[in-house]
């Protein structure tokens, strides 16, 4: 694979009018590092890791480091490293020749123009120095310590050299090198829809994986929708005896040729849910969970009709895809309804302690609110004077319940219809500009515009089994994005947190199909988001790949190569 693709990828670079084609010597290719780091110098010698080596980690958080590093060793390449808390005083002659894996938790000196001493003591800013037989890495806080780790992964080979495969004294060679890092932007997410197509906890846990693999920060779990209800609810048992099940799915793409009739579902428990909030943490992860309101919820007035602006017309968690005001949906406006959501939404807060709580308000058809005479005499009674700002009612109310936790409240950048809430974060799906228009009015906001951030829209022409088959998101389309474009301000730009990738499963039933959507376009995202502007390049990211992709197949991840059959460049 690893020839086939340099072939491909060589090709494409020498033979285009890229200023930067290069050979298989080429600087460049001494590292392969995604996300690309801040500053990177090669050594000409090596380090070696064999049984011998140590790992020094004095505290907890270094030890936790330690062990994600140790982990990783002993998966890939069956190397079980100890743990010291300490190198050896008083050495002895065997000792004298053993190679050091160094973590601290340090501030980052490095005397280089353009580092400023705010940037080296970012959250996440790290070091890495492999020379003389020990490799430091080091980080200005934990964090930084456990991206650190991530880079020196990516120093290791990128598959099992012979000689572990077949000596005793196997060694992995790791490159003599100086890395200093550290991100842009402070959120680099992901998005995961368990609605459409629920996955176990144990693939959430290797998705998980992927993400700080990635030196990504936060998860964004799509929780809730018109297919169903995933999360357990003590308060509100229906949801899962009703909500989380549906009774078959369409066959094939929207509006699909028939219904399968297998009834389809589950949902995570409380500690399962518990669980992976904690595995996440361990890797410097944040959950953010979603209940999607007051549109997309099939799924609870399937449970409960009352809360729905037609109760007496039978509903059931939806069988197929998007809205397109073919069902009624939506939630009704009443104090039963409120209560209803402050239970849910304190139900999730009790599980996620994150500082992010998304509440959806996306697609909301309003039609069935137009439709709807109790309806429109609520919204007589509280002064609205439109379906928007009774959208934006519904959000002040769930915003209260939020913000009365101490959380802050992230929704689809439709929660801009009807007046923005005070402290409301908008991500912005639809496009970038609804991100940027809310910064520049002062809110923060989140990047991920459809067409550069959508991983389950089809990477070319007639892709199978992929919505949106007239969109196409290619990797390149990913990776040129760019979050602040000169004609955003620099008080808007402070108010740009970051962006995340993101990826709905109504066609991605497996966790193959779910990769082969994801790779490579995560880890050109995390370039987009971790990687300072000035240091992208899209022809070396494309080198990178070639690495990145043996990569992914010591990790048995399925991945598309439709990057470099097309030539790299989008259609």
């Amino acid at each position: 694979m690893k020839n086939l693709l340099f072939a491909i990828a060589a090709f494409f670079l020498l033979s285009s009018d890229n200023s930067l084609a290069m050979t298989p010597n080429s600087k460049f290719l001494k590292t392969s590092i995604i996300p690309e780091p801040v500053k990177v110098v090669s050594g000409d010698s090596s380090f070696e890791i064999n049984d011998n080596t140590l790992i020094v980690a004095r505290d907890a958080d270094q030890l936790k480091s330690a062990a994600f590093l140790n982990s990783y060793l002993s998966r890939y390449y069956e190397f079980n490293l100890k743990v010291v808390a300490e190198k050896p005083k008083n050495k002895s002659k065997k000792q004298k020749t053993l190679q050091y894996i160094n973590l601290a938790i340090t501030d980052i000196a490095y005397s280089h123009a353009g580092f400023s001493p705010s940037d080296l003591k970012r959250e996440g800013a790290y070091s890495v120095s492999i020379k003389n037989g020990t490799a430091n890495l080091s980080g200005s806080n934990p964090q930084g310590l456990f991206y650190a780790v991530q880079t020196f992964i990516q120093l290791l080979p990128t598959s099992k050299p012979v000689s572990v495969l077949n000596s005793k004294s196997a060694t992995l060679p790791v490159q003599a090198i100086e890395v200093v890092d550290y991100p842009r932007f402070m959120y680099r997410g992901m998005h995961l829809d368990v609605v459409r197509h629920i996955y176990s906890v144990e693939y959430i846990k290797k998705y998980i994986d992927y993400l700080a693999l990635h030196k990504m920060n936060y998860f964004h779990w799509h929780l809730t929708d018109d297919q169903a209800w995933r999360m357990e609810s003590m308060k509100y048992p229906k949801l899962n005896e009703i909500g989380s099940w549906r009774a078959g799915t369409i066959i094939g793409i929207f509006p699909g040729t028939g219904v399968d009739n297998t009834r389809y579902g589950g949902f995570y428990t409380i500690d399962q849910m518990k669980e992976i909030v904690k595995y996440a943490a361990e890797r410097y992860i944040t959950v953010v969970p979603e209940i999607d309101v007051p549109g997309h919820s099939m799924a609870i007035i399937a449970s409960y009709p009352q809360y729905s602006t037609t109760p007496d017309i039978p509903k059931q968690p939806a069988i197929t895809w998007g809205i397109f005001n073919r069902q009624n949906n939506v939630l009704a406006p009443s104090e039963e309804v409120f209560t209803f959501l402050k239970d849910v939404f304190d139900e999730l807060m009790d599980v996620f302690p994150g500082p992010y709580i998304h509440i959806g308000a996306d697609e909301c058809s309003k039609k069935w609110w137009k439709e709807s005479p109790e309806t429109q005499n609520f919204m007589k009674r509280y002064g609205l004077k439109d379906e928007d700002e009774l959208q934006s009612y519904f959000v002040k109310r769930i915003a209260a319940v939020v913000t009365a936790r101490g959380r802050q409240m992230v929704g689809w950048d439709e929660i801009m219809e009807g007046g923005l809430v005070d402290g409301a974060i908008v991500m912005s799906w639809r496009d970038a500009e609804h991100g940027w228009k809310a910064a520049a009015m002062g809110h923060k906001a989140i990047l991920t515009p459809i067409l550069r951030s959508y991983f389950n829209i089809a990477q070319k022409h007639n892709e199978d089994s992929l919505c949106h088959k007239n969109w196409y998101v290619p990797v390149d389309s990913v990776y040129l994005f760019e979050p602040l474009p000169e004609s955003v301000s620099e008080s808007a730009s402070a108010n740009i947190l970051g962006g995340q990738g993101c990826m709905w499963t109504e066609y991605f039933s497996n966790v193959k199909a779910l990769e082969y959507g994801v790779f490579p376009r995560l880890s050109a995202i995390a370039e987009v988001y971790w990687s300072q502007r000035r240091h992208k390049n899209w022809p070396k990211f494309q080198l990178k790949l070639i690495d990145q992709f043996n990569r992914y197949d010591m990790w048995g991840t399925n991945y598309s190569t439709e990057v470099f059959k097309s030539g790299g460049y989008s259609r």
